[in-house]
């Protein structure tokens, strides 16, 4: 399965409109995307932007990108692909319903609690959210 990383730098942009141009990206169907600090030519500061998207979703990408931040050139990397196989479960804890994805690895099963859900419960509860991370694995039969 191949995907594709668009990447720019950014030099002049602030970091809430670097964390507002993130956010869009991830509602438009990014399936990630980060920036991070490094220091430019002239010694200069600024941040590189790093999204990674379907082939079908780059155009809507990169206008975002140019929309929302002041650079003026993104470039576009396709990359291979390798997954676990995978599946979402739910699970039910004494404190509500949470999804978990299960990962499979040669014989080995992984669970991984969904962020969203864990923060949610915590949240509701008013439970430290690795208290509640633990609580949703330990849900899992």
């Amino acid at each position: 399965m191949s995907i594709y990383k668009l990447e720019t730098n950014v030099d002049d942009c602030t970091g809430e409109a670097l964390a507002y141009t993130v956010e869009r990206l991830m509602e438009e169907g990014a399936r990630d995307a980060h920036y991070s600090p490094v220091f430019m030519k002239k010694n200069r500061p600024g941040w590189v932007l790093n999204v990674i998207c379907d082939e079908e979703d780059i155009e809507k990408m990169e206008k975002i990108i140019f929309k929302e931040t002041t650079t003026i050139g993104i470039r576009k990397i396709k990359l291979d692909r390798t997954t676990l196989p995978r599946e979402i479960i739910e699970v039910e804890t004494e404190y509500g319903k949470a999804r978990v994805k299960v990962c499979e690895l040669e014989d080995e099963t992984r669970y991984y609690p969904e962020y969203e859900d864990v923060a949610k419960l915590a949240r509701e509860n008013d439970i430290a959210f690795m208290e509640m991370y633990n609580i949703v694995k330990n849900s899992i039969s």
